[in-house]
């Protein structure tokens, strides 16, 4: 019973944000399925399609849409720069409405980088932009729900999702995969996008890393990183209370780390790479195998 009533909860939180998770050598997600007589509607932002000019906009049905490079003129860097916007985006999973989706048009988007399981896009498939080329990149796959049913605190919950971002670093199979997105955003011409399902743990530390490339002080990626808490704060609410009046508030307590980020999250994914290649540069080049062109190109791309 107590299972059951684990998966349960673990299927309403990959329903309705994330979720992410590990390959066989660590714990892995599942495919999000939308549990019977919940609904589990799009949220973001209260200012729709808004934005001011050049601004990444806000979108009300994709609500962790944004620019790679910042607001205003762009992330600062070393020594004195800015990252380029209007280049590479962030996102969840790309369902918008109408409105939406003739925002994201606009944006003129030469591709569309989807690197949730086959399992999770064919549960909720892209709505893709006019003009954009879809491409998938399969990161992380295995069972939620056995990992999810181990969790009894919130300190278990912190510690699955740093080790998660652990397994970004040691797994093999997943480093393999980051690269190749790497690699394909410097070799694809005009503005693309890359997304994960909730748009905070694969697509976060992608973020991470080309905001590294760039040069962006390690203050502003965390604080890049922690963004996804502002930018889906409506949507964590809204799965915190669901998970609330169907399993009560100790349960919700227990699963309340999962739904957001930490910056004890990406520190142990940096952490671990601290301590296998010692420096971002060599991570890149001998963990994800990407040639010193691939990462001049990004560099050359982030930098305005």
């Amino acid at each position: 019973m107590f299972r059951r009533a684990q998966c349960t909860v673990a299927v309403l939180i990959t329903s309705s944000i994330l979720f992410t998770g590990f390959t066989p050598t660590a714990l892995a997600s599942a495919a999000p399925t939308f549990m019977p007589g919940i609904d589990l509607p799009g949220f973001g932002s209260s200012d729709p399609g808004g934005g001011s000019v050049g601004e990444a906009p806000r979108l009300t049905t994709v609500d962790n849409f944004r620019d790679v490079g910042g607001t205003k003129n762009g992330y600062a860097t070393a020594p004195r720069g800015h990252v380029a916007r209007g280049m590479f985006y962030r996102s969840n999973a790309l369902s918008p409405n109408g409105q939406d989706l003739d925002v994201l048009t606009g944006l003129g988007l030469s591709a569309v980088y989807d690197v949730r399981t086959l399992e999770e896009v064919a549960s909720k498939p892209d709505l893709l932009p006019a003009g954009s080329r879809y491409v998938s990149i399969p990161i992380l796959s295995g069972d939620l729900s056995a990992a999810v049913a181990q969790l009894r605190s919130p300190d278990d919950a912190v510690a699955f999702m740093q080790d998660m971002n652990r397994s970004f670093v040691d797994d093999e199979v997943t480093r393999v995969a980051f690269g190749r997105l790497l690699t394909e955003l410097a070799n694809r011409d005009g503005p693309q996008v890359f997304h994960c399902t909730a748009g905070k743990d694969r697509t976060g530390w992608a973020s991470a890393l080309l905001l590294s490339i760039a040069g962006v002080p390690q203050d502003t990626i965390f604080d890049d990183y922690l963004l996804t808490n502002e930018y889906t704060s409506s949507s964590m609410k809204h799965t915190y209370d669901q998970i609330v009046a169907s399993r009560g508030e100790a349960v919700a307590q227990i699963y309340h780390p999962l739904l957001g980020v930490d910056r004890s999250y990406l520190e142990a994914g940096l952490g671990r790479l601290g301590e296998k290649y010692g420096t971002v540069d060599r991570y890149l080049t001998e963990g994800l195998r990407l040639s010193q062109a691939t990462i001049d190109t990004l560099r050359y791309k982030l930098l305005d």
